[in-house]
């Protein structure tokens, strides 16, 4: 039988990738075959990935990056494409969720916000995409949320993070029509909340359980793994007419 999400030969740069979803998503990748390039801040967590995937006889390049800022994704990724030759598939997906309430956030955390989950989605994907359009092949996925379509009732915490998540699934439409004659799909994934290094004081309170019960028509949060398959899918050759998507993976979340 044909493996429609085989990605051998394949490279996946996946940023975000020292801990949470990101080191998830480099696994779902490799696990079909595809070489990794994994980028993230922390040098350290970046290695220790890269010993856990490689004694899972995972092809794996690391390489320490700023998202937000220009000149360094710029550096990254020619380092990356120097390395294995090309960039086949890119997961966008470092982030940030710092919350305060909107009247009196600081310019600090706002800035911190838009830098990172916008400027630096964008900053990644313009790099990579230039790459990708010299091949004439690529596939972006780029972590949007259910916050991209959907805020929360009495949540003073939203403003800053759907902000930008609003502005990722707008900019993942955007890339998608401008690219689209490259061969190149640009596709978002929309978690609810999934256990991450992000999310674990989130998760872990005891009011934003009935807010799960409350919101999220199965009642509760996302397990490991249940993610993959999405990402695999917008990652495989089998996705090349489905671009300038979101797909929320939620629990039913967005449906009500």
């Amino acid at each position: 039988m044909k493996n429609y999400f085989d990605l051998t030969g394949r490279v996946a740069m996946v940023t975000g990738a020292s801990s949470g979803l990101g080191v998830q998503f480099a696994n779902a990748l490799g696990n079909q075959g595809a070489k990794l390039a994994l980028v993230a801040r922390r040098k350290e967590r970046l290695e220790e990935v890269k010993k856990d995937l490689e004694s899972k006889g995972m092809e794996v390049f690391i390489q320490v990056c700023d998202v937000t800022d220009s000149k360094n994704v710029k550096e990254a990724v020619k380092n990356i494409e120097e390395h294995y030759g090309k960039i086949d598939i890119l997961v966008n997906n470092a982030g940030l969720g710092l919350g305060e309430p909107a009247d009196t956030m600081s310019d600090e955390t706002w800035d911190r916000m838009m830098k990172t989950n916008i400027y630096g989605v964008f900053n990644v994907a313009r790099e990579v995409g230039s790459i990708m359009k010299k091949n004439n092949y690529g596939r972006i996925i780029n972590l949007g949320s259910i916050h991209s379509r959907v805020a929360m009732p009495h949540s003073d915490l939203m403003t800053a993070y759907a902000t930008t998540k609003g502005a990722v699934f707008m900019m993942t439409k955007a890339l998608a029509t401008e690219w689209a004659n490259y061969g190149i799909t640009v596709n978002a994934v929309g978690p609810a909340y999934f256990e991450s290094e992000m999310t674990q004081d989130v998760l872990a309170n005891e009011a934003f359980g009935q807010v799960l019960q409350a919101y999220c028509p199965m009642g509760r949060a996302g397990k490991s793994g249940e993610l993959d398959t999405a990402i695999i899918y917008f990652a495989s050759e089998f996705s090349s007419y489905t671009t300038g998507q979101l797909l929320n993976v939620d629990g039913g979340w967005t449906a009500i």
